[in-house]
């Protein structure tokens, strides 16, 4: 379904497990920021009433994701740390083509956002299945769910804004998952998220 170029190595849950905190505090900035990118596209395009719905919820729903992270950090005894730079999601940025018209950048930024569900969808699931903490396991199942609707939602937000201006959006996701398969195989050290 999410057509990733790159599966994750299950080991990387192992470096995971050895870190917790680590995790819990990365993964904790990733459902905040995905809930300011839903905030900066109705700022961006509020022209689209369609996109603002869909941002709107999507908004409360990564900020409750951040309350549940938040939750377990605080009843395990351990500190939300500092925001991290994720690297992943800055390379990841540098991809994205910066001229052409309002659709093409808004078209950009909803494969961006797809592409960073996808991968998140992705670990949850390597989460869920080799992580040794069974409440973390349970958890990142229900959250690889969630994900996948969002993957899904911005891929068909993508493809519905660039069917009337003749975009290939197919073929720009195409190369988004060529460009990212590559740029993954360096994101696999560290107990993060995109790590």
């Amino acid at each position: 379904m999410l057509r990733l170029k790159h599966a994750t190595d299950p080991r990387w849950a192992d470096l995971v497990g050895k870190d917790i905190e680590e995790v819990l505090t990365d993964h904790a900035y990733c459902e905040q920021k995905a809930a300011s990118t839903a905030i900066s596209m109705i700022v961006k395009f509020p022209e689209y009433p369609e996109l603002v719905q869909e941002m709107s919820l999507l908004a409360q729903e990564e900020m409750d994701h951040f309350k549940r992270v938040h939750d377990i950090i605080v009843a395990r005894n351990l500190k939300l740390g500092r925001e991290r730079k994720d690297e992943y999601v800055h390379e990841l940025l540098g991809f994205l083509k910066k001229d052409g018209s309002r659709i093409v950048q808004l078209v950009e930024r909803l494969l961006f956002a797809a592409m960073i569900e996808a991968r998140s969808c992705e670990r949850f699931r390597v989460l869920s299945e080799h992580i040794e903490d069974l409440e973390l396991a349970a958890f990142y199942r229900e959250l690889m769910a969630s994900e996948a609707g969002h993957y899904r939602m911005f891929l068909q937000l993508a493809r519905k804004f660039g069917k009337p201006e003749g975009l290939d959006v197919d073929a720009r996701w195409a190369e988004f998952l060529a460009f990212e398969a590559e740029m993954i195989q360096r994101f696999e050290k560290s107990a993060r998220i995109h790590g």
